[in-house]
């Protein structure tokens, strides 16, 4: 009876395999067929009813009639492509709703899948191969100090989900001392390149690591672009501005305080900065989380300026006369803008950077050239993070579902309601005041803070990722705990939005700084979308 599928398997000429899945995964084409466990046939009935790795699919039979429709996460193991069931030997049936419309089934199924679209017959196992991850148990890298940002330390990989790391400092007896990444992260690196660039690194009190630890190859970790530091380059003391790593959602006035080798800087937030140095923090010369002086200006950016700076609203020609500082050049920065296809309210999953455990559900509410506002949803805008278009701490709709990760949900409304009357007592007047660092203590997997008060700083209090300052943190209110993530099959990176987009208008602004040299900035497709090579900031001779 189901010998007649066969005609309808792949169309090799319009969806043969791909060394690279993910162009599989997310290429699919309007009215696709395609076969879950049950042995019922569905499609997928608008091509722009993809969300991430989740389909909208609709009953094969059930014509115009869109009132079953459901999503489905089309990576999951019950999905398979036309014909599956004749070479498993299973039965292909309608649904019960539907059965009565036709009286020879297997005559409407014949003519409606012979030469379809479908999925490659080896689309699982092309899947699960890639989610197979090179880092491994026991291996060895060198991570961020979360307690002292201006070092590294030896850490263990204890285990892998979805290509994100918990690393184990080696020094933590029980296991406790963990911190979370992804295996791209820019915090992350072979053992021995702090020695290899001049950065700071904390020596193991361990006499001798482990028989079953081993150093992970340095050609796992992610390459950063090689640059030229011989001429003109980045110098001690030059000002730009930076995203705060302890406060995500702000872009602060920074300095330069030490230049390393490999085009690796040691960046310092003014007015904020420990006596000893030991919030300083690591970004290469490349870094899109570093910006030059001026570019939130002209991106309708809030600038946090220097904690306790008096002459308000902030002005950089002000300042760098006051400092007697100069502005790092405009040309050092890295201006590439990759077409990423991200546009406005677009929903995804993302990871709470200040809780790199947790994957919540988030939206793209800004877009400026690369740079992305992530908005956590349920949760107020202080909580927004500013993330590179190509970090590998986004990931499309169905990843968690996918990988078997807990999704964190969207806050309740009760869980907002009981926060909005304090919230708003706390709330100052519109001005470019500063707003603090905000810093979340280690909580439970499934809780996070509704709000959080304005903490107090000092140049002398350090600052870290992990939540244990000198300062005690204020008391969060919380949601109930939930169960912790297993490990299961990891998911991969963002690259599944990439759409291509329309070359969008730039408007050219002029500041003068200081030095009496005239800079052009070019503004983007702010709040809207962004791609192409534009340079958002570019040096005119004068």
């Amino acid at each position: 009876m189901y010998d007649g599928y066969d005609s309808c398997s792949e169309d090799t000429s319009s969806s043969s395999s791909s060394d690279e899945s993910e162009e599989e995964v997310t290429s699919l084409p309007s009215s696709l067929p395609i076969i879950k466990n049950n042995g019922q046939v569905y499609t997928y009935p608008d091509g722009k009813s993809g969300m991430g790795y989740n389909a909208l699919l609709r009953y094969e039979g059930f014509e115009s009639d869109s009132s079953l429709d459901f999503w489905c996460n089309v990576c999951g193991l019950d999905i398979h492509p036309v014909g599956w069931c004749a070479t498993s030997g299973k039965p292909l049936v309608p649904p019960r709703t539907i059965q009565h419309k036709y009286a020879n089934w297997k005559a409407f199924l014949v003519k409606r899948l012979t030469g379809a679209k479908t999925l490659p017959p080896d689309f699982s196992q092309k899947v699960s191969e890639s989610m197979q991850y090179p880092f491994k148990p026991s291996m060895r890298v060198e991570v961020v100090d979360k307690t002292y940002l201006c070092r590294t330390r030896v850490a263990i990989v204890d285990s892998v989900i979805g290509g994100r790391l918990r690393l184990v400092y080696e020094e933590s007896e029980d296991k406790t001392d963990d911190f979370w990444c992804h295996m791209y992260s820019p915090l992350i690196h072979p053992i021995g390149w702090s020695r290899s660039i001049g950065h700071r690194f904390k020596r193991s009190d361990i006499a001798k690591k482990q028989d079953s630890h081993f150093d992970a190859p340095p050609h796992l970790f992610a390459k950063v672009k090689e640059v030229e530091s011989s001429g003109e380059w980045f110098k001690e003391g030059m000002k730009l501005e930076a995203i705060d790593p302890l406060n995500l959602s702000a872009i602060c006035v920074a300095t330069i305080r030490k230049v390393l080798a490999d085009g690796y800087l040691m960046i310092g937030i003014d007015g904020s900065e420990a006596a000893d140095g030991s919030d300083w923090f690591c970004y290469h010369a490349t870094s899109p989380s570093i910006f030059p002086v001026g570019f939130c200006e002209i991106n309708t950016i809030e600038l946090t300026p220097p904690r306790g700076y008096a002459k308000l609203p902030f002005k950089w020609f002000d300042y760098l006369r006051e400092t007697s500082s100069i502005a790092a050049p405009v040309k050092l920065f890295n201006k590439e803008v990759p077409n990423h296809g991200f546009h406005v309210a677009m929903k995804l999953e993302a990871v709470d950077l200040m809780e790199p455990r947790l994957v919540c559900v988030a939206t793209v509410t800004r877009i400026i050239h690369r740079l992305l506002r992530i908005h956590f949803d349920g949760w107020e805008d202080e909580y927004d993070q500013w993330v590179d278009c190509e970090s590998p701490d986004l990931y499309p709709v169905g990843w968690c579902q996918l990988t078997g990760y807990q999704l964190q949900p969207p806050a309740s409304q009760s869980s907002r309601d009981s926060q909005s009357s304090s919230s708003k007592q706390k709330k100052k007047s519109k001005s470019q005041q500063y707003k603090g660092h905000k810093k979340k203590r280690k909580i439970p997997v499934g809780k996070k803070p509704v709000s959080l008060s304005s903490v107090p700083m000092t140049g002398g209090v350090r600052r870290s990722f992990s939540g244990d300052e000198e300062l005690t943190p204020p008391q969060y209110r919380t949601l109930p705990a939930q169960t912790a993530p297993e490990a299961s099959q990891p998911p991969r990176t963002s690259r599944e939005f990439s759409p291509s987009l329309k070359t969008v208008s730039s408007l050219q602004l002029k500041e003068e700084l200081l030095d009496g040299e005239e800079y052009n900035f070019l503004q983007g497709a702010s709040d809207q979308e962004s791609n192409g090579s534009a340079s958002h900031y570019i040096k005119q001779e004068p």
